[in-house]
């Protein structure tokens, strides 16, 4: 990746403007044409959103969007549409107890809501709604428990209790924003579960099972790659082996894998430094942690030992840094494997790939016929650099916080322009060329072409309005958006 070092968030803004023009038609299509539809859409065919029954993970994004528009624009008919939405119909999605998706169902609309209320941008009114919802939601999301066998454990996947998946390290801001309102799991016999002490527990399974650092774990051990999956023995909690439901192979990089573990590593490194305790808890060092097998687990069972629940300051910073190791280890795998414009193929081994050549030295190449890139892993990623970025600057590391800046500001204005801003008013997707399941074949192949390509994604879609409200609050001033409801910063 090719890193612009003198861009700035204003240089973008006329591309993001640009970008929430045609954000609002597309948004306002989408409810026009699909209202009450009982499905939720997924991606798109030949420019009109379609379903992909597998689960149902996507109709937060759908009602998140409308809030964003809002958010960026101040038209209230968006916070119309996505405050009655989410309050009609969202319930079912905070009691669903058969996925791993809160973060992105519930966050992304009652959680918006919520975090607009508390910066004072808007009345409220539902604030008692949000909040309990939040609470349930972070609740229900943390009962999806598998125990690990250094006293550890996760949130399992829709696959069960064996099945780590690293898409869902984000969604650990279900139960981040639910304990930030105070509330616990209640077990049998009434047992207090904090749900910070899972989120935290979660965030170490995910970093050490997930994320590999280059200390000889396997044949396959490349710094800052990740496994979508982690399978563990669910009678004993032990590792066993990677695997991947969306990637290519367990051994290759699925790269909107790799981009959920970007975003969900910084935003969590933010909740902890930022958001914990009365004070905040101190910055993480840089620093790498131990890199000897045996002592893999090392920070995890300090933190377990110490009592995360108690919300000691050491034990947080202990799990702040292995979550800044892991966010530097993606963050640098994803610059170093990308296309020089930031957007990356969907798999850094894909079969196709070597036909493309030096593809790290040219910019991104959708229309090609061997591998589809995938824009939606880009959006996310781009988040994950600035946030991870920030929390670099504000440790005092200016020379790295400032590449992790730039690298997410580069990959924003790539996705904000040709050929990937969707221009095409009759097209409901915002941002082209996304893939949902490559193994599966599920992706539109155009006719007349080899590889899916040209077609958007709900999720795509949301996190490129996710990060254009980002890189506005950094032009424009405001409030610094966090999930947790609002920070100190403005």
């Amino acid at each position: 990746m090719q890193i612009d070092f003198k861009l700035t968030p204003g240089d973008l803004m006329p591309a993001v403007e640009r970008m929430w023009e045609l954000s609002a038609a597309k948004v306002m299509a989408i409810e026009r044409r699909l209202g009450e539809a009982d499905a939720s859409p997924v991606f798109t065919v030949e420019g009109r959103y379609t379903a992909r029954g597998w689960t149902d993970w996507t109709q937060g994004f759908q009602f998140g969007s409308a809030l964003l528009q809002y958010d960026a624009t101040g038209d209230a008919a968006f916070l119309h549409l996505g405050t009655d939405n989410t309050l009609r119909r969202m319930p079912p999605h905070v009691t669903h107890f058969g996925v791993h998706d809160h973060g992105f169902n519930n966050v992304s609309t009652y959680g918006t809501l919520w975090r607009l209320i508390a910066e004072g941008r808007i009345s409220d009114e539902h604030r008692d709604v949000c909040e309990l919802a939040l609470r349930c939601s972070g609740a229900v999301q943390a009962q999806r428990w598998t125990p690990t066998a250094d006293g550890g454990g996760f949130v399992h996947s829709f696959n069960g209790p064996h099945s780590l998946f690293v898409d869902t390290i984000r969604s650990m801001r279900s139960l981040g924003v639910a304990h930030r309102l105070g509330h616990e799991l209640l077990g049998e016999q009434d047992v207090r579960v904090s749900l910070l002490d899972r989120m935290c527990s979660h965030l170490i399974a995910t970093a050490t099972w997930s994320v590999y650092y280059g200390e000889g774990r396997d044949a396959y051990d490349v710094r800052g790659r990740t496994a979508h999956e982690a399978i563990f023995n669910p009678r004993n909690g032990v590792y066993r082996c990677p695997s991947t439901q969306q990637g290519y192979s367990p051994f290759s990089t699925w790269t909107r894998g790799l981009a959920w573990a970007m975003c969900g590593f910084a935003e969590e490194l933010e909740y902890l430094t930022e958001a914990v305790g009365a004070d905040g808890a101190t910055q993480p060092s840089p620093s790498p942690s131990p890199t000897r097998e045996r002592r893999r687990h090392a920070q995890g069972r300090k933190a377990r030992e110490r009592g995360l629940g108690r919300q000691d300051d050491g034990a947080i910073a202990e799990v702040a840094q292995a979550a800044d190791r892991a966010a530097e280890a993606t963050c640098d795998f994803y610059i170093e494997n990308t296309a020089a414009d930031g957007i990356p193929y969907w798999d850094t081994g894909a079969p196709g790939l070597p036909a493309l050549g030096d593809w790290r030295s040219r910019p991104s190449e959708p229309y090609n016929d061997h591998e589809p890139v995938d824009s939606s892993a880009a959006a996310i990623a781009a988040q994950g650099l600035l946030r991870f970025g920030r929390c670099r600057l504000l440790a005092g590391d200016s020379e790295s916080g400032t590449r992790y800046v730039q690298a997410g500001l580069t990959i924003a204005r790539t996705l904000f322009g040709e050929p990937y801003l969707i221009a095409d008013r009759r097209h409901e997707g915002l941002i082209a060329h996304s893939v949902y399941h490559r193994p599966n074949g599920w992706d539109h192949v155009p006719e007349g072409r080899k590889v899916p390509c040209g077609e958007a994604s709900m999720w795509g879609d949301y996190h490129a309005r996710e990060l254009a409200v980002y890189i506005g609050r950094l032009a424009g001033g405001g409030p610094y958006p966090v999930y947790w409801g609002s920070s100190k910063e403005r």
